[in-house]
């Protein structure tokens, strides 16, 4: 594939999971790959599997959460590359709970990086794509964005910020050759299920994973590397057409039930 070729993306939450699937696709794809992670056990592994591969990673200790972390992440990228041509906002963390049993610091906390983080990217990034008259940008929304999900209050706010934040990037850059899109995933095995699972419910992790895997009416979570792929058309020239949509990768969970 080469359909970045020349081109810097920048993924936050590349070092794992649904971001690195998103990392190593872009990589493969030919893209100078910067990854923007917390973790940087993860960060590191990652950016060192895509360059043993004779591809391209940097990868960037970044607190999404935190706008000064954010601004020194991008300056450096800018230190080592001309443009920023590609931004996916993918960063998040989940939490489980009503309204009612959300405590106000979990509140904060879940607003924090997977809404103001995505803010935080917009603002120290949109202005060096304005400069180049050219940029695509994807957010990572959920299905919890746009349907009813029990026990998913905050995590559920913070998609609905995040997916509305999708719709005012595109109608308000158009003009100025940036696009906005988003992807909305119904549940995708990472690592995180993995762990979920151990945590909860370890005497019957295989039950409780098929119970997951069934909420899909495909009967599967989706792969990190098929959100990778969806990211890199919506990320690439082939999409210039498209701006301001939303896109479910749910296994039929919106509108088949």
């Amino acid at each position: 594939m080469s359909k970045l070729v020349g081109k810097t993306a920048i993924v936050t939450g590349g070092g794992s999971g649904i971001g690195k699937a998103i990392s190593e696709t872009f990589a493969k794809a030919g893209a100078n790959v910067a990854i923007f992670d917390f973790d940087e056990k993860g960060g590191k592994a990652t950016e060192a599997e895509i360059n043993g591969r004779g591809q391209s990673a940097i990868f960037y200790k970044c607190d999404v959460s935190n706008y000064d972390s954010v601004l020194a992440a991008v300056d450096s990228v800018l230190g080592g590359f001309d443009s920023i041509d590609v931004l996916v906002n993918n960063a998040g963390i989940a939490h489980i709970g009503t309204v009612a049993t959300t405590s106000p610091e979990d509140f904060d906390r879940i607003l924090n990086v997977n809404v103001k983080g995505v803010y935080h990217c917009l603002h120290a990034i949109i202005p060096k794509m304005l400069e180049q008259k050219s940029g695509a940008i994807l957010n990572m929304s959920s299905v919890a964005a746009i349907a009813g999900l029990p026990d998913r209050f905050a995590y559920s706010t913070s998609k609905g910020a995040v997916h509305t934040m999708t719709f005012s990037i595109a109608a308000d850059y158009i003009k100025e050759g940036i696009r906005c899109n988003c992807i909305c995933p119904a549940r995708v095995h990472t690592p995180f299920v993995d762990g979920y699972l151990e945590k909860n419910y370890p005497d019957n992790k295989e039950e409780m994973f098929q119970k997951l895997s069934e909420a899909q009416p495909i009967g599967r979570m989706a792969l990190p590397s098929e959100v990778a792929e969806m990211a890199l058309y919506l990320c690439c020239d082939d999409s210039s057409f498209i701006t301001g949509q939303a896109f479910p990768l749910d296994g039929g969970y919106m509108n088949i039930r």
